[in-house]
């Protein structure tokens, strides 16, 4: 993990939002949009050169936000980057858990234990390395929320996605349900996104890689964007615990 960059554009007074896999796609839909609702978004991923760049971006456009290079792999430099981010600004109102990954070789006869073990490090594991990061500064607080980033694959079971990742997302939607029933006590809340497919370039590693009128029809990362930041902006009382959310031509029913 590296220091946090200083490229931001005050960031006194505003909420702050953590946002792993920040660099391309969901996650970094999701500070875009939650900078443009007032926010000071704090980017982490493991490229720290696409982070600086989306938060230029994001300063450029007149928000607020940091990059923070960081693989959530490792439980240590999770607790390190939310104990700077808490030092720095004196609170984590909101964590989004968007790094995720998937593997080519999908199937059970062709998925490698160490591509097995890769999909549930960063998948699960890591979500749950955050998660608990976040934990004292929330608590402390008696207030914070976290959403995160699951998959269709985490309610529905299909071939497409491959047994690593159903696994991994469906053990995220389970353990976000799990946040609420406990933390609930503290202020907290949690909600989980299951969107079906997402224009994303995790489609590309695909083995048959989608077709480009094929993207053109699915969830783009904007959509996810706009709803993380709806989550993110309801009251303190409420809590969506879920949200299914697909393309209106889901390839899912076919």
């Amino acid at each position: 993990m590296t220091a946090a960059s200083p490229i931001e554009a005050g960031a006194a007074g505003r909420r702050v939002a953590w946002v792993t896999g920040a660099g391309t796609g969901i996650g970094l839909a999701g500070a875009q949009a939650l900078a443009a609702e007032g926010w000071h978004v704090v980017l982490s991923g493991r490229r720290e050169a696409l982070l600086l760049g989306a938060a230029a971006d994001i300063a450029m456009g007149g928000g607020s936000a940091e990059a923070l290079a960081l693989d959530v792999v490792e439980a240590h430099a999770c607790e390190a980057a939310a104990q700077r981010i808490a030092a720095r600004h004196g609170r984590i109102d909101l964590l989004v858990n968007a790094a995720g990954i998937n593997v080519q070789r999908r199937s059970w006869a062709d998925c490698s234990a160490a591509d097995w073990e890769r999909v549930l490090d960063i998948n699960l594991k890591g979500t749950v390395h955050t998660m608990r990061a976040v934990l004292p500064t929330m608590r402390a607080a008696r207030a914070g929320a976290v959403i995160n980033v699951a998959s269709w694959a985490g309610r529905f079971t299909s071939s497409m996605p491959g047994a690593a990742y159903t696994a991994s997302k469906t053990a995220v939607a389970a353990l976000t349900h799990e946040f609420n029933i406990e933390e609930f006590r503290h202020g907290l809340r949690a909600c989980c996104l299951l969107p079906a497919e997402v224009a994303t370039p995790i489609l590309r590693q695909r083995p048959v890689p989608p077709s480009d009128e094929d993207m053109a029809r699915m969830l783009q990362p904007q959509d996810l964007g706009r709803t993380i930041a709806f989550v993110a902006n309801l009251p303190a009382h409420v809590c969506v615990n879920e949200i299914l959310i697909s393309p209106t031509w889901n390839r899912m029913f076919l």
